[in-house]
């Protein structure tokens, strides 16, 4: 045990008389407890995120009882507990404000909150503002839809779900089913600090231990299906996955990929001609700095030199304080005059105002090597004994986390008060020291130290899809999808073997993709394709650009002259507008799951497109729609999928229900006659 107000690594920041663990108990140690609380729904989701709220959201206006559960205190995720509250849009997806009705909604009340949709007046985003008013905004709104659509919301927060009983039925349809999930409640003990004193990297471990600890006090929730149905119902509840990591589909089991997808003709731009599980995109954790009227008292972390190698402001085009700090400027304090660099302009940052900080080559942790890795592989949760029953815990590297927190924090002391570049050299960075870290529980992170709740995600394991007759591997939305890249671009020819090259241009040709095949037409003449891929079972939409924060080289992430892993970074650019094909959010093996957000079923490049905020919301959206019908229909989601799309009644009537009550399931004048889609960037 080591005493909190002392120790290195948050020292200056925060001083506590308080005797904590520094490190949590043992796993052998977590031993079942008994249930000391039963809690009934049909609907559990897991992950409180915005693609697991957009999924409760949906599920109440339908009248359903739903359970929603966060490792935090608070809903929102991206927007709030990720601290990343800058709305990722497209252009054009925003000026014709196609979106789904309830990610609509919560930018209409974020307008109304603040008298504006973007009181940062940042210009990365047309909607900036801080995090813990989109908690107090996004949860409002989930009490409204249960009020209108008479569904009632069981929150619980501070919530880790720990075990699954997993059984195969008799009623069941090709698989399990999830018939009850153990969950884990924490609160601080009494006469000790509020919840979020500790960053998450103190206190996951612990979180997911059984046991009370010196500092938290547990609660042993059974969430079950609710106990008054028919004996005979084959469905009586559907588990949604809406982790930031996908927690549960370790736990289930199910077939999932993890990290770089290896090179072929379905993913010709992977940086990699093996699979890579261990290159991740990087994580960052956030924080909040406010410009002050006089230089403050900067105090430089004792860890400081060892990721001061890491920091840059990356490009000279980037290379300027004032365009960072109002790049994600989630507060204005009072009017300026407007600002130029490069070409870009912002309004002039004043005494009062809230900057976020979330920057590739700063706060971005991005460890890609088998001793750093962030999320564990299933060989890595075996070897740790997280696959055991009562061995969960997290599934996450919590000494990555504790380094993750670290260098955030040397960012921010780089920013007031470096004068280094990694990328740049000397004489491009000054001092900056007009500027406070904002902690506290009542900051905008509502953190005592200031970082972001939980780490911004941009990557998660990622299921595989049930195999069909198109996709007898597995269904996965690939590269190839939606890229605008120029596959005739001589580097495929040299990348890929001769046979992958055809096929690649065989899967782009279309209808004549079979001359193709046949060598009747010369895969060099083949058309690109101008649009994304059409699924018959779409049930949301996105549209973002493939954007990396790729991996780096070696272990530590921060290491002098370290770089990024060659090659990730051609998988990225401009993207078609896509769709959510519901394949992709239900996995093998589990009839009654759904997965949502950065899980489903896409690919290592696919997926640094599907991960922004409105698909989020709009895969959680489906889900919400999905599992109420699946209920009220007693089939299985994967049920709306089965046989011809066009012949199947159950999956036509939730398409029509989606588009009907706003929650658009493609984008307009979408057909595979339409090839135009030149004005959407």
């Amino acid at each position: 045990m080591i005493n909190f107000g002392k120790r290195n690594f948050w020292g200056k920041l925060i001083s506590l008389p308080l005797t904590l663990f520094a490190t949590s108990p043992s796993i052998a140690s977590s031993l079942p407890r008994n249930i000391e609380k039963t809690e009934e729904c049909e609907i559990l989701v897991v992950g409180g995120g915005l693609a697991g709220a957009a999924t409760a959201y949906e599920a109440l206006l339908r009248g359903k009882t739903v359970c929603l559960t966060d490792i935090t205190d608070w809903v929102g995720g991206q927007i709030s507990s990720q601290g990343t509250s800058a709305l990722d849009e497209r252009n054009t997806q925003r000026q014709e404000l196609f979106f789904p009705r309830g990610y609509l909604e919560l930018r209409d009340n974020i307008e109304k909150y603040y008298g504006k949709l973007n009181p940062g007046e940042c210009w990365v985003s047309q909607s900036c503002f801080l995090p813990k008013d989109a908690h107090t905004i996004l949860f409002e709104q989930l009490e409204n839809a249960a009020k209108k659509g008479k569904g009632k919301l069981k929150w619980f927060p501070n919530t880790v779900i720990k075990d699954l009983t997993i059984e195969t039925l008799n009623n069941s349809g090709t698989g399990q089913q999830i018939t009850s999930a153990i969950a884990i409640q924490h609160q601080a003990q009494p006469n000790t600090p509020p919840l979020n004193t500790e960053p998450l990297s103190q206190i996951i471990e612990d979180a997911y231990t059984y046991e009370d600890s010196e500092r938290l006090k547990k609660t042993i929730i059974k969430f079950s299906p609710p106990q008054n149905g028919k004996a005979n119902d084959k469905l009586k509840w559907i588990v949604v996955e809406a982790t930031e990591t996908g927690e549960l589909i370790a736990l289930t089991d199910v077939p999932y990929k993890l990290g770089i997808d290896p090179r072929s003709e379905l993913e010709p731009s992977s940086s990699s001609a093996t699979p890579d599980p261990y290159c991740t995109q990087g994580f960052t954790y956030t924080f909040a700095m406010e410009q002050t009227e006089e230089p403050q008292p900067q105090s430089k972390p004792s860890f400081y030199e060892q990721y001061e190698p890491y920091y840059s402001y990356e490009l000279e085009r980037l290379a300027n304080f004032d365009l960072v700090y109002t790049y994600r400027r989630i507060w204005k304090a009072q009017p300026s005059e407007t600002e130029t660099f490069q070409g870009i302009t912002w309004t002039k940052p004043t005494p009062g105002d809230i900057s976020m900080q979330n920057w590739t080559w700063g706060n971005d942790y991005r460890p890609g090597t088998p001793q750093d890795n962030l999320i564990y592989t299933k060989e890595q949760l075996q070897e740790t004994g997280q696959l055991t029953p009562g061995g969960w815990m997290g599934g996450l590297r919590t000494e990555t986390l504790r380094k993750g927190e670290e260098n955030a924090l040397g960012f921010y002391y780089w920013l007031v008060s470096g004068t280094t570049d990694s990328q740049l050299g000397e004489g491009v960075k000054k001092p900056h020291p007009n500027q406070k870290l904002l902690t506290g529980l009542n900051s905008p992170m509502g953190t005592m130290h200031g970082l972001s709740k939980y780490p911004y995600m941009r990557e998660a394991r990622r299921i595989i899809g049930r195999p069909n007759y198109a996709y007898p591997d597995g269904f996965m939305v690939n590269e190839i999808d939606i890229s605008r890249r120029n596959y005739h671009d001589d580097y495929y020819r040299q990348v890929l073997t001769p046979e992958q090259y055809r096929r690649l241009q065989a899967l782009l040709a279309g209808l004549e993709g079979f001359s193709v095949l046949s060598g009747e037409t010369d895969p060099n003449d083949v058309k690109n394709r101008s649009r994304s891929t059409i699924y018959p079972d779409s049930v949301g939409i996105g549209h973002y650009a493939i954007d990396f924060h790729p991996c780096m080289n070696e272990s530590p992430p921060e290491k002098s002259g370290n770089t990024e892993r060659e090659g990730e970074r051609r998988g990225q650019g401009q993207a078609y507008p896509f769709q959510i094909p519901l394949s992709a959010m239900i996995p093998q093996k589990i009839d009654n799951m759904l997965v949502v957000g950065k899980s489903i079923a896409t690919s290592h490049i696919a997926a640094a497109a599907y991960r922004v905020h409105s698909f989020e919301w709009s895969s959680g959206a489906a889900a919400g729609v999905t599992a109420s019908l699946a209920l009220d229909k007693a089939i299985f989601p994967y049920e709306f999928t089965e046989g011809f799309a066009f012949k199947n009644k159950p999956l036509q009537e939730l398409k029509e229900t989606l588009d009907k009550n706003g929650n658009p399931t493609k984008f307009p004048n979408t057909s595979i006659f339409n090839n135009n889609w030149d004005d959407w960037r």
